[in-house]
């Protein structure tokens, strides 16, 4: 699968976060995140193995008891079902990758 840039597409699950999927194959997902100044992603948890690299922006991640302070070019894997929650300290764009595929996360067919 191939998939060109395209800055459309973007959803918005939670205020101050935008999320788009890139691109899936059977058992990997990889999505983009435009994360805004004071949002908060609320706690929570799934089944699927989360890795995450830090383009641009200063977060805070909670992951299970720790909490880290994260810039550009920081990395993260979040164990399955560790519960996670983030505070978006400035203007930030994540990407990660999902294993497995995140269902609630593919795009609608075309």
């Amino acid at each position: 699968m191939f998939t060109p840039h395209d800055d459309s597409g973007y959803t918005t699950p939670v205020e101050g976060i935008e999320m788009k999927t890139l691109v899936h194959g059977e058992k990997t997902l990889l999505t983009r995140f435009k994360l805004t100044r004071g949002a908060i992603l609320p706690a929570h948890a799934h089944p699927n193995e989360q890795t995450g690299y830090l383009v641009s922006g200063k977060i805070r991640l909670h992951m299970g008891d720790e909490v880290y302070d994260v810039g550009p070019g920081d990395a993260w894997c979040i164990a399955p079902d560790m519960t996670h929650r983030a505070e978006i300290i400035e203007d930030s764009v994540a990407v990660e990758v999902f294993s497995p595929v995140r269902k609630d996360y593919l795009p609608d067919p075309k």
